[in-house]
């Protein structure tokens, strides 16, 4: 197999790998800030319960959060598993990353000074108008690089999907050199990986450099 038809059919699957990356942080992101909340509520038994399930989800191989929720309900319910496997991929890659951005939004808000709420209720605002108008756009501009390195390690995360035989561009590659018993389509894979966290690090950037009006 030539070089470009190697590059052809790996780059079928790179449509799956974007679909993965992009629905990950369309559910993961508003979810990390609900999980985050839970976890900073005054009730102690949410708070607890919360801080159990990001230890878990946190504390064990993204890979076995695959299987577990591809196959797991074929094994604990013999429901039939997913015919498209997306779903459960998407559903275990947002959760993961879920508790990771929820310990970031968490330590973004912790880190505004307590004389900024107490300013805000001077002025007459609302705890939901204080959080959404005066904490939310600086907790954004101080976790920027945090959540830039949690999406930059998404984008090599999604490879992960092989271990569920979802077609994506890394399992693609895989297939290719076993059949072939050649490193090439791990290079070329390597060389995709690449080009697209440049990509996701260049966006990150500007985005940040948008922020900087929070100085």
């Amino acid at each position: 197999m030539s070089l470009m038809t190697m590059i052809m059919k790996m780059s079928e699957g790179l449509g799956k790998t974007c679909a993965i990356f992009f629905l990950t942080l369309l559910f993961s992101l508003p979810l990390g800030m609900i999980v985050a909340l839970l976890r900073m509520s005054r009730v102690r038994v949410v708070s607890a319960i919360t801080r159990f399930f990001i230890n878990i989800l946190r504390g064990t191989p993204l890979m076995l959060q695959l299987l577990a929720v591809t196959y797991g309900p074929y094994y604990l319910f013999g429901t039939t598993v997913a015919r498209n496997k997306l779903i459960p991929v998407v559903i275990a890659f947002s959760i993961n990353y879920a508790a990771y951005f929820a310990e970031i939004y968490r330590g973004g808000i912790e880190s505004i000074p307590v004389g900024q709420y107490e300013a805000a209720e001077v002025l007459g605002y609302s705890r939901f108008q204080t959080f959404m108008r005066i904490i939310l756009p600086q907790v954004i501009k101080r976790i920027m690089p945090s959540v830039t390195n949690e999406v930059v390690t998404l984008v090599k995360d999604t490879s992960l999907a092989f271990t569920v035989s979802y077609q994506e561009m890394f399992t693609i590659g895989k297939q290719i050199a076993n059949s072939q018993t050649s490193f090439t389509p791990f290079v070329v894979a390597g060389v995709f990986y690449y080009v697209f966290n440049v990509i996701v690090d260049y966006v990150m950037g500007r985005i940040e450099k948008r922020l900087d009006y929070y100085r």
